[in-house]
């Protein structure tokens, strides 16, 4: 037990690195899934295009908001973001600080599936075969329109009985393919170079402010995991004091049964610590709604002076 509550502590304490080690294992996941995945184009002119590009983009998706689920800064930072005002002014620097992490956690995996598809190519050969101009294939002159955009279609189904013998279906699928490689490394190009100056270049920028929105991110996370836990301490000391106070009747019989009912002013002190003379649903109520709505100052030197 002891081992677990130490591993846990440990996520708590290193939340950033578990947060990069989580989209990771999207990341792996996406790719995972893609490659297991059994990809079938419908080869119909009215499909593909839609299930080529619902295969390219719909995934994504669902891996940024399952990037979003799993981050828990991102439930922080929209309770920061719609918290009244209160007694303690919201920074928005500190919001768009958590933001910015929240979205560059999520969209890794989504970036992943995007950039294996299009190396890949299957996505935008069925997407867009039925686009490309038959005048640059050979095997395509002397064939009706209507037809074109049948065989067009069925490029991507090389099993096909109109497709089987025809010379032009492995160039379209090449030319096809080259331009998804081409479009993947490109994208991809980016990303590196954007991630290279965004690390290069962030020294040249005021380095106070951005140290100034990390602590306060880091703080508002460290605050919101103090007060849940506080609030599950106080619970659990509520809980055991109206529990012996239900069973004040039975006092006797839960004698009998080895509980033993503290005496009067036994425990008194830690409870007192933990209860602040909290009797009642109502001032438990109170006092959860004031932290909602008067979230107290960060100013602790009237308690220091006390």
């Amino acid at each position: 037990m002891d081992r677990f509550r130490m591993i846990f502590q440990y996520f708590q304490s290193n939340s950033e690195s578990v947060m990069n080690g989580i989209c990771g294992l999207l990341a792996l996941a996406s790719v995972k899934i893609y490659t297991c995945f059994d990809f079938s184009c419908p080869c119909l002119p009215r499909y593909n295009m839609a299930y080529g590009l619902g295969i390219m983009f719909i995934p994504p998706v669902t891996l940024f908001f399952c990037g979003l689920i799993l981050n828990r800064q991102s439930l922080v930072m929209l309770e920061e973001w719609s918290r009244p005002q209160g007694s303690r002014k919201k920074d928005l620097a500190v919001i768009r600080y958590m933001c910015s992490s929240v979205m560059q956690r999520a969209m890794v995996a989504p970036i992943v599936w995007i950039i294996v598809t299009l190396l890949d190519g299957k996505c935008l050969i069925c997407a867009f075969s039925g686009s490309v101009d038959p005048e640059k294939f050979v095997g395509f002159a002397n064939t009706p329109p209507v037809q074109v955009q049948q065989m067009l279609a069925k490029v991507p189904c090389k099993d096909d009985e109109l497709m089987r013998n025809n010379t032009s279906r492995k160039a379209v699928a090449r030319y096809l393919r080259c331009w998804s490689q081409a479009l993947g490394w490109s994208i991809l190009l980016i990303l590196i170079v954007a991630a290279f100056l965004a690390r290069w270049l962030r020294p040249c920028f005021n380095q106070v402010t951005l140290l100034q929105a990390r602590h306060w991110s880091n703080y508002i996370d460290i605050e919101q995991k103090i007060f849940e836990e506080t609030c599950c301490e106080h619970s659990r000391q509520f809980a055991h004091k109206c529990i012996l106070h239900f069973f004040e009747s039975m006092r006797q019989e839960i004698k009998q049964r080895s509980f033993r009912a503290p005496r009067e002013g036994e425990g008194t002190e830690r409870e007192a610590d933990l209860l602040w003379g909290i009797t009642n649903q109502d001032q438990v109520n109170k006092l959860l709604k004031m932290w909602y709505y008067q979230k107290p100052p960060l100013n602790v030197s009237q308690v220091t002076h006390r």
